[in-house]
């Protein structure tokens, strides 16, 4: 009796089990009901066992796609901080292009050349990294996804929510927005 009430180890109750898994016939009824109650019990860990592997392989699974994720947005948008702090140095250069009147274009051609080319490459690197300008036109629609309103003014000709003037162009890092374009906005009134 005492013998029957200590555990018995996994080993034990395994080798008690058959092929089919069933306990050896020449056992007596309440040794077959106690070698069943422990075939149930091996049964739950095993289920236990197996629910807890494969949470664990889903688990490792899920933060190895987090990683892999994780890995394309610091490799995409990692450099968002230096291209943001880039972006003074294209509007720069963009002023003194625009600044140049014809003129000085020829007296100064080779000044002008050096710009340029110092413009292209820097649009160059832009677009290597991903960078893309936002170049809204006079006339179109103004999008507040898009676009910052740096003034509203009611210019004739022109309806309610129209740009009006570019300040400034806007850029996107992939599918995001770095900087809004800075535009005027038409506030005439209809009618």
């Amino acid at each position: 009796m005492a013998e029957q009430d200590e555990p018995r180890s996994l080993d034990e109750l395994a080798a008690e089990v058959d092929e089919n898994g069933e306990a050896p016939s020449e056992k007596t009824s309440a040794e077959a009901a106690e070698g069943s109650d422990d075939l149930e019990i091996l049964k739950r860990e095993r289920d236990e066992i197996r629910d807890r592997f494969i949470r664990a392989l889903a688990d490792a699974e899920n933060t190895r796609k987090r990683a892999e994720r994780d890995r394309r947005e610091a490799e995409n948008y990692g450099g968002s901080k230096l291209a943001r702090d880039l972006l003074p140095v294209h509007d720069n250069l963009r002023r003194a292009l625009d600044a140049i009147a014809e003129d000085q274009r020829e007296a100064q051609k080779a000044l002008i050349e050096g710009i340029e080319l110092t413009m292209r490459e820097l649009l160059s690197v832009f677009k290597k990294h991903g960078i893309h300008p936002i170049d809204p036109k006079v006339g179109d629609k103004f999008d507040p996804q898009m676009h910052q309103a740096m003034f509203e003014a009611p210019v004739p000709g022109t309806k309610a929510g129209e740009i009006i003037q570019v300040a400034a162009q806007g850029f996107m890092l992939h599918d995001r927005l770095l900087r809004p374009a800075q535009v005027g906005v038409s506030s005439m009134k209809e009618g």
